[in-house]
Protein backbone atom coordinates (compact mmCIF):
# COMPACT_ATOMS: atom_id res chain seq x y z
CA UNK A 1 0.00 0.00 0.00
CA UNK A 2 1.58 3.13 -0.97
CA UNK A 3 1.75 5.87 1.46
CA UNK A 4 -0.24 9.34 2.05
CA UNK A 5 1.72 12.11 0.29
CA UNK A 6 1.99 14.91 3.21
CA UNK A 7 3.44 18.24 3.36
CA UNK A 8 7.28 18.71 1.89
CA UNK A 9 8.48 20.90 4.48
CA UNK A 10 6.99 21.93 8.03
CA UNK A 11 8.59 25.05 10.01
CA UNK A 12 7.65 25.07 13.73
CA UNK A 13 8.17 28.30 15.19
CA UNK A 14 7.35 29.14 18.87
CA UNK A 15 5.92 32.86 19.47
CA UNK A 16 8.02 36.00 19.89
CA UNK A 17 8.79 37.41 23.41
CA UNK A 18 5.30 37.17 25.10
CA UNK A 19 4.75 39.39 28.54
CA UNK A 20 4.05 36.79 30.11
CA UNK A 21 7.44 35.63 29.59
CA UNK A 22 9.18 39.05 31.06
CA UNK A 23 6.63 39.05 34.03
CA UNK A 24 8.22 35.01 34.53
CA UNK A 25 11.12 36.41 34.65
CA UNK A 26 10.69 39.27 36.70
CA UNK A 27 8.85 36.76 39.41
CA UNK A 28 11.58 33.97 39.09
CA UNK A 29 14.17 36.94 39.48
CA UNK A 30 12.12 37.92 42.63
CA UNK A 31 11.58 34.72 44.52
CA UNK A 32 8.17 35.57 43.99
CA UNK A 33 5.37 32.70 44.22
CA UNK A 34 3.11 34.07 40.95
CA UNK A 35 3.42 36.18 37.91
CA UNK A 36 2.14 39.30 37.95
CA UNK A 37 -0.56 39.61 35.06
CA UNK A 38 -4.19 40.36 34.81
CA UNK A 39 -5.18 38.79 31.79
CA UNK A 40 -5.95 34.79 30.56
CA UNK A 41 -3.65 32.65 29.43
CA UNK A 42 -4.93 32.61 26.13
CA UNK A 43 -4.79 36.98 26.06
CA UNK A 44 -1.25 37.52 27.04
CA UNK A 45 0.17 39.81 24.05
CA UNK A 46 3.55 39.60 22.79
CA UNK A 47 6.17 42.13 24.49
CA UNK A 48 7.69 44.67 22.52
CA UNK A 49 10.92 42.68 21.74
CA UNK A 50 8.49 40.20 20.60
CA UNK A 51 6.57 41.84 18.07
CA UNK A 52 10.45 42.63 16.83
CA UNK A 53 11.30 39.37 16.95
CA UNK A 54 8.30 38.68 14.06
CA UNK A 55 9.07 40.87 12.04
CA UNK A 56 12.70 39.68 11.85
CA UNK A 57 11.21 36.25 10.90
CA UNK A 58 8.88 38.18 8.42
CA UNK A 59 11.99 39.62 6.79
CA UNK A 60 13.76 35.97 6.89
CA UNK A 61 10.49 34.50 4.99
CA UNK A 62 10.65 37.25 2.93
CA UNK A 63 14.11 36.93 1.64
CA UNK A 64 13.32 32.98 0.78
CA UNK A 65 13.22 32.15 -3.09
CA UNK A 66 9.09 31.84 -4.06
CA UNK A 67 9.30 27.89 -4.30
CA UNK A 68 10.69 27.34 -0.52
CA UNK A 69 8.34 29.84 1.03
CA UNK A 70 5.31 28.60 3.00
CA UNK A 71 1.97 27.56 1.07
CA UNK A 72 0.13 26.78 4.27
CA UNK A 73 -0.12 28.65 7.90
CA UNK A 74 -1.32 27.04 10.88
CA UNK A 75 -1.39 28.76 14.54
CA UNK A 76 -2.36 28.55 18.08
CA UNK A 77 -5.44 30.59 18.30
CA UNK A 78 -3.44 32.20 21.99
CA UNK A 79 -2.88 36.29 21.16
CA UNK A 80 1.02 35.90 21.14
CA UNK A 81 1.26 32.97 18.79
CA UNK A 82 -1.50 34.67 16.45
CA UNK A 83 0.64 37.54 16.18
CA UNK A 84 3.59 36.64 15.92
CA UNK A 85 2.78 34.50 12.72
CA UNK A 86 0.24 37.65 11.62
CA UNK A 87 2.90 39.84 11.77
CA UNK A 88 5.41 37.50 10.44
CA UNK A 89 3.10 37.03 7.36
CA UNK A 90 2.42 40.77 6.87
CA UNK A 91 6.21 41.45 6.76
CA UNK A 92 6.86 38.85 4.58
CA UNK A 93 4.38 39.74 1.99
CA UNK A 94 2.66 36.29 2.65
CA UNK A 95 -1.05 36.76 1.15
CA UNK A 96 -2.08 33.81 2.86
CA UNK A 97 -4.79 33.26 5.51
CA UNK A 98 -4.14 31.76 9.23
CA UNK A 99 -5.42 28.88 9.92
CA UNK A 100 -6.64 29.15 14.01
CA UNK A 101 -6.09 25.53 15.36
CA UNK A 102 -6.77 24.82 19.38
CA UNK A 103 -4.70 22.22 18.94
CA UNK A 104 -1.70 23.54 18.93
CA UNK A 105 -2.20 25.99 21.69
CA UNK A 106 0.30 25.84 24.91
CA UNK A 107 0.30 23.09 27.38
CA UNK A 108 -2.65 23.50 29.93
CA UNK A 109 -0.97 24.05 33.54
CA UNK A 110 -4.52 23.66 35.32
CA UNK A 111 -4.07 25.12 38.83
CA UNK A 112 -0.86 26.30 38.46
CA UNK A 113 -1.20 28.63 35.79
CA UNK A 114 0.59 31.85 36.60
CA UNK A 115 2.65 30.21 39.27
CA UNK A 116 6.31 30.16 39.60
CA UNK A 117 8.28 26.58 40.27
CA UNK A 118 9.18 27.82 44.03
CA UNK A 119 5.13 28.98 44.33
CA UNK A 120 4.20 25.32 43.25
CA UNK A 121 6.39 24.06 45.47
CA UNK A 122 5.27 25.85 48.40
CA UNK A 123 1.73 26.25 47.70
CA UNK A 124 1.45 22.10 46.77
CA UNK A 125 4.07 20.55 47.82
CA UNK A 126 2.09 17.12 47.89
CA UNK A 127 1.87 17.50 44.36
CA UNK A 128 5.88 18.22 43.83
CA UNK A 129 6.90 15.17 45.05
CA UNK A 130 4.04 13.54 42.54
CA UNK A 131 5.36 15.13 40.10
CA UNK A 132 9.03 14.13 41.33
CA UNK A 133 7.85 10.40 40.77
CA UNK A 134 6.21 10.36 37.79
CA UNK A 135 8.49 12.59 35.78
CA UNK A 136 7.93 15.78 33.54
CA UNK A 137 6.33 13.81 30.51
CA UNK A 138 3.57 12.33 32.74
CA UNK A 139 3.02 14.40 35.27
CA UNK A 140 -0.41 16.19 34.80
CA UNK A 141 -0.76 19.48 37.24
CA UNK A 142 -4.65 19.62 38.80
CA UNK A 143 -6.77 20.34 36.07
CA UNK A 144 -4.26 20.47 33.53
CA UNK A 145 -2.19 18.51 30.68
CA UNK A 146 0.79 16.35 30.37
CA UNK A 147 3.52 16.93 28.08
CA UNK A 148 1.85 12.86 26.79
CA UNK A 149 -1.70 14.41 26.57
CA UNK A 150 0.22 17.29 24.02
CA UNK A 151 1.73 14.50 22.00
CA UNK A 152 -2.12 13.18 21.24
CA UNK A 153 -3.21 16.69 20.07
CA UNK A 154 -0.26 17.09 18.22
CA UNK A 155 -0.04 13.51 16.61
CA UNK A 156 -4.06 15.02 15.25
CA UNK A 157 -2.50 17.80 13.73
CA UNK A 158 -0.07 15.67 11.65
CA UNK A 159 -2.72 13.66 10.31
CA UNK A 160 -4.82 16.26 8.91
CA UNK A 161 -1.43 18.08 7.79
CA UNK A 162 -1.08 14.70 6.23
CA UNK A 163 -4.45 14.30 4.85
CA UNK A 164 -4.94 17.63 3.82
CA UNK A 165 -2.25 19.68 2.99
CA UNK A 166 0.08 16.91 0.25
CA UNK A 167 2.65 19.05 -1.42
CA UNK A 168 2.10 21.95 1.02
CA UNK A 169 4.91 23.41 2.99
CA UNK A 170 3.36 24.62 6.50
CA UNK A 171 4.63 27.20 8.88
CA UNK A 172 3.18 26.53 12.34
CA UNK A 173 3.27 29.16 14.70
CA UNK A 174 3.06 27.42 18.26
CA UNK A 175 4.71 27.50 21.63
CA UNK A 176 7.59 25.91 23.85
CA UNK A 177 6.31 22.63 25.17
CA UNK A 178 4.44 21.95 21.62
CA UNK A 179 7.06 23.03 19.54
CA UNK A 180 9.13 19.86 21.87
CA UNK A 181 6.73 17.31 21.79
CA UNK A 182 6.54 18.16 18.06
CA UNK A 183 10.03 16.74 18.08
CA UNK A 184 9.23 14.18 20.30
CA UNK A 185 6.40 12.94 17.79
CA UNK A 186 8.13 13.56 14.57
CA UNK A 187 11.60 11.84 15.31
CA UNK A 188 10.45 9.16 17.21
CA UNK A 189 12.27 9.87 20.53
CA UNK A 190 11.81 7.90 24.06
CA UNK A 191 10.58 10.04 26.98
CA UNK A 192 14.66 10.29 28.18
CA UNK A 193 15.49 11.21 24.88
CA UNK A 194 13.08 13.85 24.65
CA UNK A 195 13.46 15.07 28.22
CA UNK A 196 17.53 15.05 27.41
CA UNK A 197 16.67 17.41 24.65
CA UNK A 198 14.11 19.56 26.04
CA UNK A 199 17.37 20.04 28.98
CA UNK A 200 20.19 20.72 25.94
CA UNK A 201 17.90 22.77 23.61
CA UNK A 202 15.40 25.04 24.56
CA UNK A 203 13.22 26.81 22.54
CA UNK A 204 13.78 30.42 22.24
CA UNK A 205 11.50 32.87 21.28
CA UNK A 206 10.81 32.97 17.26
CA UNK A 207 13.25 30.20 16.83
CA UNK A 208 12.82 27.95 13.55
CA UNK A 209 12.87 24.53 13.70
CA UNK A 210 12.20 22.98 10.30
CA UNK A 211 11.44 19.33 8.53
CA UNK A 212 12.11 18.49 4.78
CA UNK A 213 10.17 15.69 3.68
CA UNK A 214 12.60 12.37 2.45
CA UNK A 215 11.75 10.41 -1.33
CA UNK A 216 9.39 8.51 1.52
CA UNK A 217 7.69 11.30 2.26
CA UNK A 218 8.46 10.82 5.85
CA UNK A 219 9.61 14.82 7.50
CA UNK A 220 13.11 14.29 8.65
CA UNK A 221 14.87 17.17 10.80
CA UNK A 222 16.61 20.05 8.59
CA UNK A 223 17.05 22.45 11.46
CA UNK A 224 16.72 23.10 14.99
CA UNK A 225 16.22 26.25 16.53
CA UNK A 226 17.46 28.15 14.34
CA UNK A 227 17.20 32.18 15.19
CA UNK A 228 20.10 33.51 12.69
CA UNK A 229 17.53 36.14 11.26
CA UNK A 230 16.91 37.44 14.92
CA UNK A 231 21.18 37.66 14.73
CA UNK A 232 21.17 39.47 11.30
CA UNK A 233 18.13 41.63 12.69
CA UNK A 234 19.96 42.81 15.47
CA UNK A 235 16.97 40.95 17.98
CA UNK A 236 17.69 39.03 21.69
CA UNK A 237 17.39 35.47 21.72
CA UNK A 238 15.35 35.11 24.41
CA UNK A 239 14.12 32.10 26.41
CA UNK A 240 13.36 30.65 29.80
CA UNK A 241 16.00 29.94 32.47
CA UNK A 242 15.59 26.22 33.58
CA UNK A 243 13.96 25.96 36.65
CA UNK A 244 13.98 22.92 39.39
CA UNK A 245 10.62 21.24 39.78
CA UNK A 246 7.36 22.24 37.77
CA UNK A 247 8.71 25.21 35.64
CA UNK A 248 6.71 28.36 35.94
CA UNK A 249 6.00 29.08 32.49
CA UNK A 250 2.59 29.04 32.71
CA UNK A 251 2.29 31.62 29.78
CA UNK A 252 5.28 29.79 27.71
Amino acid sequence: MAAIPGPTALWLVRHGESQGNVADARAGQAGAARLELDVRDPDVPLSDAGRRQAEALGTWLRDLPADRRPTVLLSSPFTRAADTLRIAADTAGLDLPIRYDERLRERDFGAFDGMTGAGIRAEYPEEAQRRDLLGKFYYRPPGGESWADVALRVRSVLLGARLDSPGERLLVGSHQAVVMVFRYVLQELTEPELLELARREPVANCSVTSYEADADGVLRLAESGAVGHLARAEEPVTEEEPVPGEPGVARA
